[in-house]
């Protein structure tokens, strides 16, 4: 493609709500762009079975509903492009995107790129996501029906997956690092009354046990102010730890929150001081810091792709 086409719309992202817009931008005959960036799929191609998407009564599993979306996608003229944006000028109309090799001018942008989970990057724990470990209590904690497992942090987020979780888990524990837990008081009070609860501080986990059957077994934790490690038996762990919005190429180019998750008007509009962006429009997690879910970013992603649309026709397309 040449450096002077200008597409009718870019979509950066291909999870749920990435594919769901490009679905639509394409059978508006829009012949969008997905961009598969640095993790294609999304959150939905490292879970195992997804039990809550409407249409599937027996369940499908994360990568293959990835998978279904992208073929329909194509089905409808979508081109998809493993590149990864470098940076971007929403400056300029077009809006100037640079993948490293070459510019890619668009008269529109749906921003789609997710939320990536924090983990705690250990060569055990990466080997069992899907089988054990899980960074959404919401898709998993089903699975864990009658377990004894852990919750992972000290915030907010922590608190609100163990009393999520105590209602399929027969025990939750939740390691925190330090002894002081970031978690607002009301929070963690109600976190520590849950008689289902059990709280160690000054931990870490230093290996998540069960590679080998790809199934979690237990931790081995160790103690940060004495240095004692032990082994903590569980069924799952989950990672209450929080996101990281992908939208840090933005910085300085629209408005974005104290975590950085972009601050959408109306739901779709990015904004910069306040003020509506030309063209460029936000779908899924980079923009839903509260309910984080399939289904939740696909309908994100509809709206998307029908305000493009819309803003296409108004400017004479």
């Amino acid at each position: 493609m040449s450096d002077q086409t200008v597409r009718d719309t870019v979509i950066l992202g291909s999870g749920c709500s990435g594919l769901t817009a490009a679905i639509y931008a394409g059978r508006s005959n829009l012949k969008p762009l997905v961009l598969e960036g640095h993790e294609p799929g999304g959150q939905l191609s490292i879970t195992t079975l997804v039990e809550n998407f409407p249409g599937w009564p027996e369940g499908i599993q994360g990568p293959e509903l990835i998978e279904n979306m992208k073929k329909q996608a194509q089905r409808f003229g979508a081109e998809l492009s493993m590149a990864h944006l470098v940076s971007a000028d929403l400056t300029k109309y077009p809006i100037e995107l640079n993948l490293g090799s070459h510019i890619v001018k668009t008269r529109t942008l749906i921003i789609a790129s997710g939320a990536s989970a924090r983990w705690l990057n250990l060569p055990s724990e990466q080997a069992l996501i899907g089988h054990g470990v899980s960074s959404c209590a919401t898709c998993d904690g089903f699975f864990a029906r009658g377990k004894e497992i852990a919750v992972i942090g000290g915030g907010d987020s922590a608190m609100e997956e163990a009393l999520f979780l105590t209602r399929f888990a027969s025990k939750v524990t939740l390691i925190n690092r330090t002894a002081k837990f970031r978690a607002s008081p009301i929070m963690l009070e109600r976190a520590m009354a849950h008689s289902q609860i059990e709280f160690i501080s000054n931990t870490i986990v230093e290996e998540v046990l069960g590679v080998e059957e790809k199934d979690v077994k237990g931790l081995r934790l160790k103690n940060t102010a004495t240095g004692v490690e032990s082994i903590l038996p569980v069924s799952f762990m989950f990672l209450g730890i929080g996101h990281i919005p992908n939208a840090k190429m933005f910085e300085g180019q629209m408005d974005l929150d104290e975590d950085g998750y972009i601050l959408a008007k109306d739901d779709v509009y990015t904004t910069l001081n306040g003020e509506i962006i030309k063209g460029v429009f936000a779908a899924g997690d980079i923009k839903d810091r509260k309910y984080r879910q399939a289904i939740t970013a696909a309908g994100s992603g509809c709206m998307a792709a029908l305000e493009v649309e819309k803003f296409l026709e108004e400017h004479g397309r």
